[in-house]
């Protein structure tokens, strides 16, 4: 009995049995090794994340960074600029508009002063035989010498005056009223002419009814803002 066990043993081991007891063996060698190795130790992190492929969805907002171009967004370097010094401008002269300005004036004849200027005191009058103030100033000449504007001006009046005959009023650029009286009966000038200093405006007469006793003279008056002036002192000396 125990002779056919061995002999059955032997079998065994000498045939396919021994090649399936090493292998198993060898499985369970390998096997107890890998517990002993990573069955205590936990496992090894992976030190990078794995990759995902992360896709934006079909309506995400894409966003378009515009390409700069250097050669059109790059401003050049500044040159520096030489200021040369410009020459001081001359100020200009500007008119002073306050200036008068200095207007000719002249005697209207040459002649003796027979009556002169007196509105404070009175004067006697051979033609009327009374006293009585004077205005202006009474020059004597021949009859027809020419009567001249003293000045610049535009013929306000030109005709008869019942007292002072044919007269003309100038009413010159100065701002001065000047009237000539005791002229012949044709004048030189007319209302509304423009006349200026030694125009002939007419010609000496006797015709001053108040003043007839002095003869053939001009009676020359001057006014200024409706106020008599002596012509002795606005005349030149």
């Amino acid at each position: 009995m125990e002779r056919g066990k061995r002999g059955n043993l032997s079998s065994f081991f000498g045939g396919a049995g021994f090649y399936i007891a090493l292998l198993l063996c060898v499985v369970a060698t390998g096997a107890v090794g890998y517990f002993v190795l990573f069955g205590g130790q936990p496992a090894a992190e992976d030190p990078l994340p794995p990759v995902t492929d992360v896709t934006a969805p079909d309506d995400s907002v894409a966003v378009e960074i515009p390409s700069l171009d250097m050669e059109e967004t790059e401003d050049p370097a500044p040159t520096a600029e030489v200021l040369q010094p410009q020459p001081a401008a001359e100020p200009a002269v500007q008119p002073d508009a306050q200036e008068e300005t200095v207007q000719e004036v002249m005697w209207p004849l040459k002649g003796e002063t027979v009556s002169a200027f007196s509105v404070e005191a009175l004067q006697y009058s051979e033609t009327l035989g009374d006293w009585r103030t004077h205005d202006g100033v009474d020059i004597a000449a021949a009859a027809g010498t020419q009567v001249v504007a003293a000045s610049a001006g535009t013929v306000m009046t030109a005709g008869e005056d019942s007292r002072l005959g044919p007269m003309v009023m100038v009413l010159q650029d100065d701002g001065y009223e000047v009237t000539y009286a005791g002229l012949q009966e044709e004048l030189s000038v007319a209302e509304g002419d423009r006349v200026t200093a030694g125009q002939e405006i007419g010609l000496v007469g006797n015709t001053t009814l108040t003043e007839s006793a002095l003869g053939a003279h001009l009676h020359f008056a001057v006014r200024l803002d409706g106020e008599p002036v002596d012509p002795a002192e606005y005349l030149p000396q």
